[in-house]
């Protein structure tokens, strides 16, 4: 698996500017990797009205074939091996954020549905840390929380996690960084005891990785 992406990462270089035969097969090889994490992704996108690259939305790719519930993340942080976010695990990564509700694209804009509320959370908080992941180093473990006075995501509280990673003694070329909210008590805990001890505990829980928040918080 590991072969094909060595050898992109030596050949980096060469195209600084836009190669189109490049970015497809990474595009392509960065979705079987996401698979191999996420599970089979669905055949239908989230296309967003003006593209990401220009100032507008993520694009949004949904992986309900893996875990209870749906995936939705990313594919637009890492632009090619070894470019784009990355952080202390990953030399360039995607966002990923879970939900236990059953994928219904059809609900998705439609915020009184189980899975429409949950979108429109997922999708504006993935939005943000998108934008934020462009100049900060963002690792598992750690927390992050947004300001009371913003839109949508105002005093919402996150810890991220290297998700389906193998154990960080060894650098890994690509990974899914997932975000996951949390009440404000189990961000103050994480900051307080270390955010792998909050997520230990969400695993014992049968919370892990989720972000739906019908739940009691872990502590």
């Amino acid at each position: 698996m590991w072969n094909w992406l060595k050898n992109l990462f030596s050949r980096k270089k060469e195209y600084k500017e836009y190669d189109e035969a490049a970015a497809e097969a990474w595009y392509d090889e960065k979705s079987r990797l996401m698979e191999a994490i996420l599970g089979k992704e669905h055949d239908m996108v989230m296309h967003a009205m003006i593209p990401y690259a220009l100032g507008g939305a993520l694009d949004l790719y949904y992986f309900p074939n893996g875990i209870e519930g749906v995936a939705v993340a990313t594919k637009e942080l890492s632009e090619g091996p070894g470019e784009g976010s990355t952080n202390d695990w990953f030399d360039c990564y995607e966002l990923a954020m879970f939900t236990k509700e059953e994928l219904s694209l059809e609900d998705a804009h439609h915020e009184e549905t189980g899975f429409g509320a949950i979108h429109t959370n997922i999708n504006a908080i993935l939005n943000c840390i998108a934008r934020y992941s462009e100049q900060a180093r963002l690792n598992p473990g750690e927390t992050c929380e947004f300001p009371e006075d913003m839109d949508t995501v105002g005093g919402k509280c996150l810890i991220f996690d290297g998700y389906g990673a193998f154990d960080n003694a060894d650098r890994q070329p690509f990974g899914i960084l997932a975000v996951i909210e949390v009440f404000r008590p189990e961000m103050e805990f994480a900051r307080e005891n270390g955010g792998h001890q909050l997520i230990e505990r969400l695993k014992a829980a049968g919370h892990y990785p989720y972000s739906d928040l019908d739940r009691e918080p872990v502590v």
